[in-house]
């Protein structure tokens, strides 16, 4: 079993790789003041809109919102794992990849079961050529055989040893087999195949590799109606969409992309010119799935039934995919008439009415406030005071931009309230516990509270985190994003050579890689040679915080109780702090 990579080599390999030469030697770069710019390579356009920071060592597209660092790159570009990224990293800065625990083998872990699956994938599509029954399904649904043979779907026969007795030729073969969700072990020893008289569609990752299967059943009595691959360790269908690598191949430029129900549903659509549909595997759709959909294309439409079911799962995309809006990207919802599915209508009233009624789906802010209309009368002051707080925790994971603010205007326009009042108290400011705290705060930047602010300058210059000292003296302040902003700091003091990118990718896959990002995204409109001392303000309010902090729990105290003789000379000495801000 392979070892799992060390952070502290992540870290280390991020802050020796210039991620400006690694760009520019796969997309020719072009210097533009204090940044480099390009053609992204990741959509189809016209005027560069593809930008690398040379100080960051970040990039980002301001058209398709694509960015990362220097592994995230290798990630999309060459349609690498991040194992495999840092692999290829490694070698070009020469550097031997260790790992924690055992010796990671010479080849990545799950090879053999990429190759057993592209194995079996051939094995089913041999078995649809041999199985009239199962090509004539294929012919009255409607499927041409180049459409068939380009998704490559197949058929698992009804016996119950096909792909054991196939692909199954010895114990270790056999256990693979089980590994990749092929086969199921018998309680009483040994195994039969997962998938019996259905047609297969192979599931694919974004590298076009086999990753598992969905087999619908021909017969109609046959439960169930469609069976997924298990999970497996290269599976994980809370995060793969079918069809994905197909759009991608067909259509150089995905502008939008379909979620739709099932795979027939892809493949039909397919047939009948729709290339840009995609299916969740059996899931509900997911934070990472809706992430997935905005890095391919800019506009996601999600595809339900009319039914209250439908109506129900298109309640729980939004609920995933609102939060991951922002400028450049768009979310609707698309309801089908009762009885109908993509596969259906599209057969029946062809590309043409199918694509009219994507025109007219409706915008995922709109079936918000429409769903959120149903659940309260606005008629009543009450009514709108529930209305506020039923929109509340989503409007609360909206990153701050236009559409915030758009969002909040919408509802203060319904609840009859200021729109800057609503704003405030949805951010939870201007609370009478808060009064003195923010009288003394640091001028910020645009939405930016101090730390954030703070955090951002040492996304920009990292060496920043040198001049602050002992960062634990903060540890029991009660500020929101003290600990993210102790964390950075023991991180960049620890790694003293350390790069934005760095920090980036010491927190991927972590609650605060979201933060980080936006953070490294935004512009700030300070000059560079600003930036100390703007930091040294945020560092000094903090210690004014610590000293505000200290004055009013000896304060409460002598309310109290009596005042130890040094916590009274303490007392005395501090008077009553006004802090004021440092700008």
């Amino acid at each position: 079993m392979a070892g799992r990579i060390p952070q502290h080599f992540i870290d280390d390999l991020i802050s020796r790789i210039d991620i400006v030469e690694l760009i520019d030697a796969r997309v020719p770069l072009r210097k533009t003041g204090r940044d480099y710019t390009a053609r992204c390579p990741f959509h189809e356009e016209k005027s560069p809109s593809f930008t690398v920071s040379p100080t960051k060592q970040f990039y980002h597209c301001f058209g398709c919102q694509a960015h990362g660092t220097a592994i995230s790159f290798l990630m999309e570009y060459e349609h690498l794992d991040f194992v495999e990224a840092v692999h290829e990293l490694a070698a070009k800065a020469g550097l031997d990849v260790p790992s924690e625990g055992p010796e990671l083998a010479p080849t990545a872990p799950n090879t053999p079961l990429y190759e057993l699956l592209e194995q079996a994938a051939r094995l089913y599509r041999d078995q649809l050529r041999q199985h009239p029954a199962a090509v004539d399904y294929l012919k009255q649904r409607g499927l041409t055989g180049a459409i068939a043979a380009e998704f490559a779907i197949g058929y698992a026969p009804p016996g119950w040893d096909t792909a054991l007795q196939t692909l199954g030729n010895s114990a270790e073969r056999q256990q693979q087999l089980l590994t990749a969700g092929l086969l199921i072990k018998k309680d009483q020893g040994g195994y039969y195949d997962r998938f019996r008289n259905r047609i297969m569609f192979p599931i694919r990752d974004r590298r076009g590799r086999v990753i598992g299967f969905g087999g619908r059943v021909l017969d109609k009595d046959g439960t169930p109606k469609y069976l997924n691959s298990p999970e497996t360790p290269i599976f994980h269908k809370g995060q793969e969409l079918y069809g994905l690598f197909e759009a991608q191949q067909a259509l150089r430029r995905l502008d939008r992309i379909l979620v739709v129900e099932g795979y027939m549903d892809v493949v039909a659509l397919a047939q009948h010119g729709i290339r840009y549909a995609v299916a969740t595997l059996g899931t509900a759709t997911s934070t990472e799935h809706v992430e997935r959909l905005f890095r391919a294309a800019p506009e996601v439409i999600f595809c339900f039934d009319g039914d209250r079911a439908g109506r129900e799962a298109a309640w729980r995309a939004v609920e995933h995919t609102l939060p991951a809006l922002r400028e450049g990207r768009q979310a609707r919802v698309m309801f089908l008439p009762e009885g109908d599915d993509p596969d259906s209508l599209v057969r029946r009233e062809g590309r043409e009415h199918f694509e009219q009624g994507t025109a007219q789906s409706i915008p995922i802010s709109t079936f918000f406030y429409e769903g959120l209309l149903k659940q309260t009368d606005i008629s009543s002051m009450e009514g709108r005071a529930r209305l506020v707080e039923l929109a509340r925790p989503m409007l609360s994971k909206l990153s701050a931009g236009v559409l915030r603010h758009m969002m909040i205007t919408k509802l203060a326009e319904l609840a009859r309230i200021d729109g800057n009042s609503l704003d405030r108290m949805l951010a939870g400011k201007s609370t009478p516990s808060e009064t003195r705290a923010t009288a003394a705060r640091p001028a910020s930047r645009g939405n930016l509270s101090p730390l954030r602010l703070g955090i951002s300058l040492l996304l920009h210059a990292p060496g920043l985190a040198s001049r602050t000292g002992d960062v634990q003296r903060w540890k029991d302040l009660n500020l929101r994003g003290i600990d993210l902003w102790i964390s950075v700091i023991d991180f960049l003091q620890a790694h003293p050579h350390s790069t934005g990118s760095a920090m980036l990718e010491h927190w991927r896959n972590t609650p605060q890689q979201q933060i980080l990002t936006e953070l490294a995204l935004g512009n700030l409109a300070i000059p560079a040679e600003g930036f100390e001392a703007e930091f040294m303000g945020i560092v000094q309010w903090l210690d004014s915080q610590l000293r505000e902090q200290r004055w009013a729990y000896l304060h409460d105290k002598c309310q109290r109780e009596t005042l130890s003789g040094e916590e009274k000379r303490e007392f005395l000495a501090f008077g009553e702090p006004s802090p004021k801000p440092p700008h």
